[in-house]
């Protein structure tokens, strides 16, 4: 029933660490990447689809993003889309393709970004710390209703505290990765 617990607990507070990682992934560094497209919908056939369905994403530089829809007429669509999402971005599109430049950040925005990631980052800190809580509250039901020994609570409630201080310092070399890269010039 303990290592049931622990290894919730674990699963959980990785599974806060990797919701972390996706959201910094959509965080604009400067550096194009096709994952800033993410967010994008585009009308096909009635529906909204996500970009990536109706389209090839490259990355040829550091700065630009080209999108190669499957079908022509898509490409007003596209563009269209793009300017809706609120990404601060404008493409431009020629005969078959789509260019998506990436804009230079200015310092302001740059520390606008490492603010947010900061906020990201605490609230990953929050969730696993909250795992902890549960995982505790459910040792003390195990211990109250007399089903372990207080040895055993004790022994396990520590555990937990080394799992929750290991993947809160990852959180922390996460975010330290992360406001390097925003910075970086």
């Amino acid at each position: 029933m303990i290592e049931e617990i622990e290894l919730d607990a674990e699963d959980r507070m990785q599974k806060s660490v990797e919701s972390l990682k996706d959201d910094l992934s959509k965080v604009r560094t400067g550096r194009a990447h096709a994952s800033v497209l993410d967010p994008v919908t585009v009308e096909y056939y009635g529906s909204d689809v996500p970009l990536y369905q109706v389209a090839n994403l490259t990355v040829p530089d550091a700065r630009t993003i080209n999108i190669k829809p499957y079908e022509k007429d898509m490409i007003p669509k596209i563009e269209r889309a793009i300017h809706n999402t609120d990404l601060g971005l404008n493409p431009s599109a020629s005969s078959d393709v789509v260019r998506v430049p990436m804009p230079e950040l200015t310092e302001e925005r740059r520390k606008e970004l490492v603010k947010h990631v900061r906020q990201m980052g605490e609230g990953a800190r929050v969730a696993i710390r909250n795992v902890r809580r549960d995982a505790n509250q459910d040792l003390k039901k195990l211990e109250k209703d007399g089903e372990v020994g207080e040895d055993d609570v004790r022994r396990s409630e520590k555990e937990i505290q080394e799992l929750t201080d290991r993947y809160i310092a990852e959180v922390d070399a996460i975010l330290d990765a992360k406001e390097a890269d925003l910075m970086e010039v």
